[in-house]
């Protein structure tokens, strides 16, 4: 199994005259593929002097495989399965994942522990993580018991090498690794001198350039459903990347109560707030996962503030009686004026 399995909330779109190519001496070439549980997808616009879709393939390929060997917390021979089974101390990684590491204990000192990526034994004990033995409501006595074995403050990279401070703390990346290969992906194009493409991993995407027609490369944003896939927005893009994070398809249900896979680090407990869906736009997909992951256990009125504070571009949607309500920050607005605020 790969590093994770996600649902794809964002969802590339494209006209059918731009990917026939036959009218331009510029055509887009597509092909896509298996990972980390799930599926990733490259259209770029090949001129005369860029690779073909195969040879291209091959080296996006190894780069994905490059990454699940390092982070997968789904194969026990992957560098963070092997940090996160060892003793307390340190461990050399490599500079992607120290990268990542250094990222998330950021966003974990700028939201006061909102966001966490040693949440992994919380995962685990409701039913979510890699480990789990079953999606259930966990005793009192067993939260009590796990918050001994995460927390941001555990970890720390130094000298080149992420550290641990106690045996039993696990880190997962599964909250940035897929933007991560998202900007990863991006530099190989760009070595390769493509300068127009939209590259996808698990629903993560940036897209960037314009296509042969000089038309925008198009997304669309899920609508917060759980029984339909249905287009909540279309936006167009050119150097942003974008994620959602939402807590409607991934759940359990237990006495009549809703329990949401998204878990808030600080009540040790999946989040209880209206916030449906939470999509972020930022130049780094890297930084668009992390940040959508923290807006969603932040909730609509937290987040809100983080993001006006921090002048994220974010659209949130929350439930509202029967129905859903979407509300963009000042820098998403000011990106998609004419999005407005829709029901």
């Amino acid at each position: 199994m790969g590093l994770r399995a996600v649902l794809q909330p964002v969802i590339a779109v494209a006209s059918a005259a731009a990917l026939t190519g036959c009218l331009f001496s510029e055509t887009v070439e597509t092909f896509t593929g298996p990972t980390m549980g799930s599926t990733y997808s490259i259209k770029y616009v090949r001129t005369a002097d860029a690779p073909a879709p195969d040879a291209l393939q091959q080296q996006v390929e190894a780069l994905l495989a490059e990454i699940d060997r390092q982070v997968s917390t789904y194969r026990r021979d992957s560098l963070i399965e092997a940090f996160n089974d060892g003793p307390a101390g340190c461990q050399p990684m490599p500079e992607p994942v120290l990268e990542m590491a250094r990222y998330g204990l950021e966003l974990s000192e700028r939201s006061e522990g909102a966001f966490d990526l040693t949440l992994e034994p919380l995962l685990n004990l409701w039913g979510f993580g890699p480990r789990s033995r079953g999606q259930r409501v966990p005793t009192a006595e067993e939260i009590a018991a796990v918050r001994e074995q995460y927390g941001h403050r555990l970890i720390e990279v130094r000298d080149g090498e992420l550290c641990k401070a106690r045996d039993a703390v696990q880190v997962d990346f599964n909250s940035i690794a897929a933007g991560q290969a998202v900007d990863r992906i991006v530099r190989l194009l760009r070595e390769q001198g493509i300068g127009s493409y939209l590259v996808e991993v698990t629903g993560e995407l940036k897209a960037e350039g314009r296509k042969p027609d000089g038309a925008p490369w198009r997304i669309a944003i899920e609508a917060p459903q759980t029984d339909v896939r249905a287009v909540q927005q279309i936006l167009e893009l050119d150097g942003l990347s974008v994620s959602t994070s939402g807590d409607y398809r991934n759940y359990f249900e237990q006495d009549g109560r809703r329990y949401s896979h998204t878990l808030d680090p600080r009540q040790a407990a999946p989040i209880t707030h209206t916030l449906a869906a939470v999509t972020v736009l930022t130049p780094s997909a890297m930084e668009a996962d992390g940040l959508s992951t923290l807006l969603m256990v932040l909730g609509p009125e937290q987040g809100m503030r983080f993001a006006e504070a921090e002048g994220i571009a974010a659209l949130f949607v929350t439930r509202e009686g029967d129905g859903f309500v979407s509300r963009g920050s000042s820098a998403f607005d000011a990106l998609f004026p004419t999005q407005g605020v829709k029901p």
